[in-house]
């Protein structure tokens, strides 16, 4: 990946090779989407906020607009919705305001339960959200970049996506796929000018454990982070080219203890983890 522009200032700069003007950030509405998207506006990329919540969404633009004379869209869509899936897509392939940078962020758990006790339509909008979304999105974005040869995609993935997670056994999963994948399109994507890069944030602050009834304080304060440093740091990894990035030192550390520990020892660790962290 191409080093930032000349002139540029701001180390959280992630241009395509002919200079990064539109980014697509999908979850932007909280957490590290909207991290993504101060960001990406204060660095002077005009960009479009996509998720559910119109309202929140109008109000995050309008700040952007004024305080970074940026262009800042608004697309409110439901992600586990294929019409809605479709509407961002299209604006995707739209030729003439061309995204350079599609974040996809979008993605959670729906319910934190063993898998036999959940709801079978929440476990389905969870792997509409986290790996259908994420994937025709990803077709949309990477059909137009490669035509123009250039173009950078972020997929959000997460710490556990290196390891079983009993408690969250559909959302590890989802999360192993988007590296998995993520690692295949780089990999044909290259000399196409376009560039994959998947990044695994460990424990961040970001509301989704509130929604979800977790004890955040069930683990030590020093392993969470603030979603601004952790779209600071995807935004530099995708610069520096990696194509899957664990982003810091500890979430290094769970990924090589989750590539190497033997499932044996490893699982039942996770699971009384996850017990901690939830009712499960």
């Amino acid at each position: 990946m191409s080093e930032a522009a000349p002139g540029a200032q701001n180390p959280a700069a992630h241009p395509s090779s002919q200079g990064r003007t539109r980014a697509l950030v999908t979850g932007a509405s909280a957490g590290i989407g909207e991290a993504f998207a101060r960001l990406l506006a204060a660095d002077g990329s005009a960009v479009v906020l996509v998720a559910r919540r119109a309202e929140r969404l109008a109000g995050i633009a309008e700040e952007l607009r004024g305080a970074h004379r940026v262009d800042a869209e608004v697309v409110a869509a439901d992600l586990t919705r294929g019409e809605d899936v479709a509407r961002v897509a299209a604006r995707i392939e739209d030729a003439e305001r061309p995204i350079d940078l599609l974040v996809n962020n979008a993605g959670s758990e729906t319910e934190h339960a063993r898998f036999i006790q959940r709801d079978r339509e929440l476990v389905e909008a969870e792997v509409r959200l986290n790996v259908l979304a994420l994937v025709l999105l990803t077709h949309a974005a990477v059909a137009t970049m490669a035509r123009r040869g250039c173009g950078n995609v972020i997929n959000v993935s997460a710490g556990n996506a290196f390891f079983p997670t009993p408690g969250s056994s559909v959302y590890a999963a989802s999360k192993a796929f988007v590296n998995s994948f993520s690692e295949s399109l780089a990999y044909e994507l290259r000399g196409s000018g376009v560039r994959v890069t998947a990044v695994c944030p460990g424990f961040t602050r970001s509301g989704a454990q509130e929604r979800l009834g977790l004890r955040r304080e069930a683990f030590p304060q020093f392993m969470w982070r603030d979603a601004e440093a952790v779209a600071l740091d995807a935004l530099r990894a995708a610069r520096r080219g990696k194509v899957v990035s664990s982003l810091n030192a500890s979430g290094a550390f769970a990924a090589l203890a989750g590539r190497h520990l033997p499932r044996r020892l490893l699982l039942p660790l996770i699971a009384r983890a996850t017990a901690r962290f939830g009712d499960v």
